[in-house]
């Protein structure tokens, strides 16, 4: 496809941005200026991982001191309002970054994420607290779609799938970070001080990514010319596009592997503490187990970022989400505490790791201008996986069930993830749209 320039032109610019890319495809070669975009993209998307874990980590606080009458079911319910808000924000944040530009997008969804969730530590109520989350979640949820399509523009296509992958090992290492501060922080400060971290995205974080993100503009927002215009018609966007052909079945396919697979990651990592504690174990072991599947994760970000490269994204996460759903069927064996470490482990790598090789996998498919939507599209309806499973597992607890039965629900949705990424991969061999070609479509081997 061709590129015009002109049609591309960015509104701001920053000194020490990278120059501007379009939403048409990846820059031709990864400079040092595009790699501290990057890293601020991963520096935002740790405080995604770090939200996933911070309320598994004050769980138990919220029940047992805060006198606002929780109890299981109820305590998962308002873990599901993040995940709730993180859905909305994701799939309109998407849309937005493809007609906005990725930058201000970013931005925005890091301001809202930090204002709330800093919030947080000083709500009154359950009802106040939901409410803040729900708010932190939207912008929260904006971020990892937005960020996903900036770096795909920003890296050479060969390291897309690569970086992609590993810029998502900001998740377990936030998830890690939070179980580690509320070892410590907790007992010493009590459970508002884990949300007052918040404040450093504010402080540190957006204030370089005013520095060092580009402005991308998607080529249907480019401003005025000929050019802009005519490609704006050529080339559709939006969500009526992902859902008809040649798109509509994989965005399908996507969306369902994707809450599949993150009902089990976010499931585990909202009630993983929880749960270790009523299996007889003290607040700092259990924390210490949910930083064992943060850890594991991070391993998986970076051995799917390999895998993914050398065999595709696709086959890769099949294998990954099989290995989880293995992982946690061996925890309801009753193993002992050295087998509970490694297959928390392994159930850290193959979540997170078939949830970042989606990510690769959908931001290769997708053309430029639609990108930005299509991470939205999966990660938004993806979060519906993340919203059910808090409430889930809260209400099998309360039902009487047992702990086991949340790794058996969590083990399913696994296993459900890898027959869904399988039907991706036929589909994908089987049903090619007639007019990509790989300057047009960015698509690699899947």
């Amino acid at each position: 496809m061709n590129h015009t320039p002109s049609a591309a032109a960015p509104q701001r610019s920053s000194p020490g941005a990278p120059a501007p890319t379009t939403a048409d495809g990846p820059a031709s070669r990864f400079s040092k200026a595009s790699a501290a975009a990057v890293l601020v993209c991963w520096l935002l998307v740790v405080f995604d991982g770090y939200d996933l874990i911070v309320y598994g980590t004050v769980q138990s606080s919220l029940i047992t001191e805060t006198g606002w009458g929780l109890n299981k079911a109820t305590a998962g319910t308002i873990g599901s309002m993040a995940f709730l808000g993180m859905m909305i924000g994701a799939i309109f944040a998407g849309r937005m970054a493809d007609s906005w530009g990725r930058r201000r997008t970013i931005l925005g969804c890091a301001i809202v994420f930090s204002i709330f969730t800093v919030l947080c530590a000083f709500a009154p109520n359950a009802a106040v607290f939901g409410a803040l989350r729900l708010l932190a979640g939207i912008g929260l949820g904006g971020l990892v779609p937005s960020a996903n399509a900036l770096v795909a523009e920003l890296v050479p296509t060969k390291w897309r799938s690569t970086i992609a992958t590993l810029m998502m090992s900001g998740v377990p290492i936030g998830g890690s970070i939070a179980a580690l501060v509320g070892i410590q922080l907790i007992p010493a400060f009590g459970w508002q001080s884990m949300f007052l971290v918040a404040v450093l995205a504010l402080v540190i974080v957006v204030p370089l990514g005013l520095k060092y993100l580009p402005e991308t503009l998607a080529p249907a927002s480019a401003a005025g010319t000929d050019a802009g215009k005519a490609r704006a018609v050529r080339e559709p966007s939006g969500f009526s596009s992902l859902l008809r052909a040649p798109y509509l079945g994989v965005s399908m396919l996507f969306a369902l592997a994707t809450i599949a697979t993150l009902f089990a990651w976010y499931g585990l990592g909202t009630w993983l503490p929880n749960l270790m504690q009523l299996a007889g174990y003290n607040l700092g072991s259990a924390l210490t187990f949910a930083l064992a599947l943060n850890l594991g994760a991070v391993a998986g970000s970076v051995i799917t970022a390999w895998a993914g490269t050398r065999f595709g994204p696709v086959p890769t996460a099949i294998a990954a989400a099989a290995v989880a759903a293995g992982a946690l069927v061996v925890l309801v064996t009753g193993p002992s505490v050295t087998v509970v470490y490694l297959m928390l482990v392994l159930a850290g790598v193959g979540t997170h790791g078939t949830q970042c090789l989606i990510i690769a996998a959908v931001a290769s498919h997708y053309p430029g201008h639609l990108r930005g939507t299509a991470l939205g599209w999966a990660l938004g309806t993806g979060r519906i996986g993340a919203v059910v499973a808090p409430q889930v597992g809260g209400l099998l607890l309360a039902a009487g069930l047992g702990v086991n039965s949340n790794f058996i629900a969590f083990a399913g949705a696994a296993a459900i993830a890898a027959v869904l990424l399988a039907a991706v991969g036929l589909k994908l061999k089987s049903k090619l749209s007639p007019s990509s070609t790989p300057s047009s479509t960015g698509a690699i081997n899947v």
